[in-house]
């Protein structure tokens, strides 16, 4: 089961133009790749203090012969919208060091503003209104928040792994139905844990290897939370168990989960997918499904099974595209009133 979006071919007259802050990372190097092939989209700068003066390509090397563009260090007002592809921690003290005009969108992928509690966010009043200015950020999960995220001035990209399991279980918590204890087991790719060196992601340590982390305790659950509350509010969600697993691969979450249910499997595939009907990237099916198929687009597969009286799902999606910058361009693309696949109808690397 998919769904399908009729995008044709369209002729936008609206031109984006786009500032990126921390272009030199990972999120910053995915959001290059679709931007500069975006049919609606100009790029007026790419911000990075070490790096400023250098050709992009030189660091972003698969993107020599894409793009002239350099680095800058300096920050530009005459943007529609600002990405900020910069660490946990770092967006929030950007924007405290930094007046960014009012007019302008901002799109975060970082943590900083994901969670409700930390939404709304007091800015430097760079006009002559006496009184305090705030940005409040919208929680930039499309298949929960489309129409907000559409008249949003600024957008809290979701994380990756959060996106992977709240798209494998809002339908079931929009009908009333995520009652019971949810067991999750999810491995994701070295890309997820950025590119500044650890212990952990070292080539000779994560390759044929694995290891869990952050047992029951990682720090996408609260936004995950967050969203299935929104869903039900009346009714008590059943604790999530999440056990997430280092993998010995560059890119990609798979996660399955499993929860008791009274729905049969036709049921079950029912509801889920006419949740996600209209949405162009989520797709549906009782078939087993393979991370293959997702890595390199912005696509996330959901399968759904049903064993005695638990009901199975597994996710996958690609950690920077669907969990990261993919998704931040699909939220631009709402913003902006452009087709929400625009830039995003990508090709997945299959061998």
């Amino acid at each position: 089961m998919s769904n399908e979006q009729n995008i044709g071919d369209y002729n936008s007259l609206i031109r984006v133009k786009a500032g990126i802050v921390g272009g030199a990372g990972y999120t910053g190097g995915e959001l290059l790749r679709i931007l500069v092939n975006h049919p609606d989209v100009d790029i007026v700068f790419v911000h990075s203090n070490s790096n400023a003066g250098n050709y992009v390509y030189e660091v972003h090397t698969d993107l020599f012969g894409d793009t002239q563009l350099k680095f800058g260090d300096e920050l530009s007002d005459d943007i529609d919208v600002l990405f900020l592809c910069v660490g946990h921690g770092d967006a929030k003290k950007f924007l405290e060091a930094n007046a960014i005009a009012p007019q302008i969108r901002i799109i975060d992928l970082s943590q900083d503003f994901r969670l409700s509690q930390n939404s709304k966010f007091h800015i430097q009043n760079i006009t002559a209104d006496p009184e305090p200015s705030f940005r409040q950020f919208v929680y930039g999960l499309p298949e929960l928040n489309r129409e907000s995220i559409k008249t949003a001035k600024n957008i809290a990209n979701p994380g990756c792994f959060a996106t992977c399991l709240q798209l494998g279980l809002l339908p079931l918590a929009a009908k009333g139905l995520l009652t019971s204890e949810v067991h999750i087991t999810a491995t994701t790719g070295s890309t997820g844990a950025g590119q500044s060196l650890a212990a952990t992601s070292h080539f000779t340590w994560r390759n044929d290897n694995l290891s869990v982390y952050k047992v029951f305790e990682h720090q996408h659950l609260n936004e995950i939370g967050q969203s299935l509350k929104q869903l039900q509010p009346d009714k008590a969600i059943g604790d999530i168990n999440f056990i997430p697993y280092r993998g010995d691969f560059t890119r990609g979450i798979i996660a399955s989960m499993y929860t008791e249910s009274d729905l049969t499997e036709d049921e079950a595939l029912k509801l889920y997918a006419g949740y996600y009907d209209g949405h162009p990237f989520t797709h549906v099916t009782k078939r087993n499904i393979d991370m293959k198929q997702i890595v390199n687009t912005n696509k996330c597969f959901i399968q759904v099974k049903k064993h005695g009286t638990k009901l199975f799902i597994v996710s996958i999606l690609d950690n920077l595209l669907k969990g990261a910058s993919g998704q931040a361009v699909q939220n631009m693309n709402l913003v902006f009133g452009l087709p929400e696949t625009a830039g995003l109808r990508l090709k997945a690397v299959a061998f």
